[in-house]
């Protein structure tokens, strides 16, 4: 039989689940037409495999570097748009400022513990924001 407090986990965690695919088809929608929608599905698609063999800090400083320039995004760039959906996600979840800067967060406030989770609620968005982009994003043959 299941209690009160195990109904509320599994309702939380049912909750939350929803929260991160709503939020990862909005993040699809919103590329669709973008011309670096081909881009960020191959990011995206390698995103998770990125940061269990890197960590989380070295794929979030791998994408800003390679998204930003002089500490500006760059324009219809692939990396500087998962960098932002990553980052503000995670912000938002464990309610870390504003969302700006994840990365920032990682380098200089955040124990051990909350790397780890960090990592894990990273991972757990991008499980939707992967199959989202494989339905609903071109692939490199498409057009």
């Amino acid at each position: 039989m299941i209690t009160g407090a195990e109904q509320t986990r599994t309702s939380r965690r049912r909750s939350l689940e929803q929260e991160r695919a709503n939020e990862a088809w909005a993040v699809v929608a919103r590329l669709k037409d973008q011309p670096f929608a081909r881009e960020y599905r191959s990011l995206a698609q390698s995103a998770p495999a990125d940061i269990q063999a890197n960590g989380l800090g070295q794929t979030l400083a791998f994408w800003r570097a390679k998204g930003y320039d002089k500490g500006q995004a760059k324009q219809d760039n692939a990396h500087a748009r998962l960098f932002e959906d990553v980052s503000a996600w995670v912000c938002r979840q464990l309610q870390i400022g504003d969302g700006d800067d994840l990365l920032t967060w990682v380098v200089e406030t955040a124990t051990t513990n909350d790397y780890r989770r960090a990592t894990a609620e990273a991972l757990a968005f991008l499980t939707w924001l992967k199959r989202f982009v494989e339905a609903e994003l071109p692939s490199g043959g498409e057009r």
